[in-house]
């Protein structure tokens, strides 16, 4: 069942998401090479504690810490470590939320380490630009699958491959909602979007076309063949007004933050 948010709802879901995009984004700036993942964790738990707010993730499921910290070929769910210490050129996707008044934020962004590829700077771009279609797709009478399409077709222009092993996902008082958004499909099928619903599109994109495979810590999502991935997400809002991204943006405004 999809839960249509209040105006009430809207607001506490609004302010949770801005705070969450104002340290994810502290967070992703302070990725640089000779800091480690678990030194971005502990920035991300003491921000979220000091906004008296909770950590989404930590626990959840039996996660052990605050922030997903995927480096390079990772695709989602990287554990942060004290031993794993960013280099130059590492390409980082950082994945956070947090819980206040009863509701969850969720965001996450790919940010790359010092100086990097021009490959690797495509492979964000496209993953931003899925996740852009997407959401320029979430309007009132199209379908959720709608969004799937916009994701796949992009990634596909981009000579890029989706991951299909995991989803976005609805958000509200839950972290995962229904329904879920894959990242490929037809457009025109499934669910309807209706005035009240809350989103979380996440492409999660990769240089390989073959399964993706899990690390023996069990949590850590990575390519096949060492290819390296991207992921990008937002939360957003659907109302008469078309798409109101509650989180701001954060893509964007990382991008102009750096150069």
């Amino acid at each position: 069942m999809i839960a249509l948010k209040t105006h009430s709802e809207l607001e506490i879901l609004e302010a949770n998401a801005h705070l969450l995009a104002e340290i994810l984004l502290e967070v992703a700036l302070q990725a640089k090479p000779g800091v480690s993942t678990g030194e971005l964790d502990r920035l991300a738990e003491r921000r979220i504690r000091q906004a008296r707010a909770e950590p989404a993730f930590k626990g959840y499921r039996g996660f052990p810490a605050t922030l997903c910290a995927s480096l390079n070929e990772e695709i989602v769910h990287g554990i942060p470590s004290p031993r794993r210490v960013l280099k130059d050129g590492d390409l980082l996707s950082l994945d956070l939320g947090l819980r206040r008044e009863g509701y969850y934020a969720d965001a996450a962004v790919t940010v790359g380490v010092g100086e990097v590829s021009p490959q690797a700077e495509r492979l964000m771009r496209v993953t931003w630009e899925a996740l852009r279609a997407a959401i320029h797709s979430a309007k009132i009478g199209r379908h959720v699958s709608d969004l799937s399409h916009a994701i796949e077709q992009t990634v596909r222009a981009g000579s890029f491959y989706v991951v299909r092993e995991f989803v976005g996902h609805g958000i509200g008082r839950e972290l995962h909602e229904e329904p879920q958004i894959p990242n490929f499909g037809p457009p025109g099928v499934g669910t309807v979007l209706r005035e009240g619903m809350v989103l979380c599109p996440e492409p999660m994109v990769k240089a390989d076309d073959r399964p993706v495979r899990l690390k023996e810590d069990g949590w850590t999502a990575v390519t096949a063949s060492g290819a390296w991935a991207a992921h990008f997400e937002e939360m957003v809002a659907i109302t008469a007004d078309g798409p109101k991204v509650l989180t701001e943006w954060i893509g964007e405004e990382l991008w102009r933050t750096r150069m």
